[in-house]
């Protein structure tokens, strides 16, 4: 991927996007650290963590708005790729803690000693090494998605029914992980983290630097969405989107793109899971619940299909709403909320936040044009008659 590429691939609404995130990216962290608590300009650690989350969050839907809003694959189960790539970051962070667990065990985990595990499952080997876990970030949900991309796509499973087949895939490992005898900490999951690349996960400095690798992550991942939907691929997975069976008869290999865009979709979800995880602290088998992996579908939704900026949008503001409502008197009422959040979206804004102010602009832009196309015609026919080309009117 060249330069030329991703500077061809930005326009003028992702160069503001990129900048706002790069802004808050630095700023946020800085006035985190270098300000007094008393400040006003002060952002508490609580803060700063809170929106490293809804920065994962962001990623994560940015990974579905390129599947969904460009090649018209509608996943249900992204949630899966996500909790896989927080897993394999789990397991890192649950290997560093060593003889500081309550069992004060150097090899095996807390929850393995409790439930008398005698050595270290094989799947477990490597994780103590950083770049390993990296590696399996992208390498478990890039698999997962490509075995069952491959296996759907070439049976040319499409729309509902492949929805609910990636639903399926979601809650199979929803029950599978929720196994004692999974190895992956049954119902509780991976928690008590202490260090991450030999710094404290609770220190400060190093939450600041969770959230600037989440807004640098989301921005690369940003860039990525745009060098692919730009290019001549960007344009198939379009035809793909609007007319697959057209676009299958001109030639085009359907299953071969949407392969690659699935599995590149789930890496973007896992290394989204591998950064939620340090700043929340806990990972466990409700993150595969189906239920989330919709959620995120709405946060597409709201933001705007297919315009990628939106999808980042929708997942802060939804999850800004989640955090206000959850934690006031209308906690238990946040599910009918969200329905009928989406139901309202669906009906008055179906593009989308981003999607219906970009159709608003570019309808003033219109009319802007028009008008100065009127003036000019105007000046020229002025000027036409001044110079005796065209007679003037006559008054009746």
């Amino acid at each position: 991927m060249t330069p030329h590429i991703l500077t061809r691939s930005l326009n003028r609404s992702a160069t503001i996007f990129l900048l706002i995130l790069a802004a808050v990216g630095i700023l946020l962290p800085l006035s985190n650290l270098l300000l007094p608590d008393g400040s006003f300009l002060h952002v508490p650690t609580y803060l700063i963590s809170l929106f490293g989350k809804y920065v994962c969050y962001a990623l994560l839907a940015l990974s579905i708005d390129l599947i969904w809003g460009y090649c018209g694959i509608l996943s249900l189960g992204h949630g899966a790729f996500f909790a896989l790539g927080g897993y394999a970051m789990g397991m890192y962070l649950m290997r560093q803690i060593g003889t500081r667990g309550v069992y004060a065990n150097p090899i095996l985990p807390d929850f393995m000693v409790f439930l008398n595990w005698k050595e270290l499952p094989w799947y477990w080997y490597g994780f103590d090494h950083f770049w390993f876990a990296a590696l399996m970030v992208l390498l478990v949900p890039g698999l997962l998605a490509f075995c069952f991309g491959w296996l759907a796509f070439r049976s040319r499973v499409t729309g509902v029914y492949l929805s609910i087949i990636t639903q399926a895939m979601t809650y199979a490992l929803l029950l599978a992980f929720f196994r004692n005898d999974f190895g992956f900490g049954g119902n509780n999951g991976l928690t008590d983290f202490k260090d991450i690349l030999g710094f404290n996960v609770q220190a400060e400095g190093t939450r600041a630097a969770l959230f600037f690798l989440s807004c640098l992550a989301l921005g690369v991942g940003f860039l990525i969405c745009r060098a692919v939907v730009t290019s001549k691929l960007g344009k198939v997975l379009i035809a793909i989107r609007d007319a697959e069976s057209r676009t299958r008869f001109l030639g085009y290999r359907v299953e071969s793109y949407k392969l690659f865009v699935f599995t590149l979709s789930a890496c973007m979800a896992g290394v989204a899971g591998a950064l939620y995880v340090p700043q929340v602290g806990i990972i466990n088998p409700g993150e595969f619940a189906p239920g989330n992996s919709i959620e995120a579908v709405i946060w597409v939704a709201v933001g705007g299909r297919g315009t990628l900026v939106g999808a980042a949008l929708g997942a802060v503001v939804v999850n800004y709403a989640k955090t206000v409502f959850t934690s006031g008197p209308l906690a238990p009422y946040w599910l009918f909320m969200l329905g009928a959040l989406f139901v309202l979206v669906t009906l008055l804004l179906p593009k989308g936040i981003i999607g219906t102010f970009n159709a608003w602009w570019e309808k003033g832009q219109e009319k802007d044009q028009a008008k100065r196309d009127d003036a000019a015609a105007a000046a020229r026919e002025s000027a036409a008659r001044e110079d005796g080309v065209i007679a003037p009117k006559m008054a009746e």
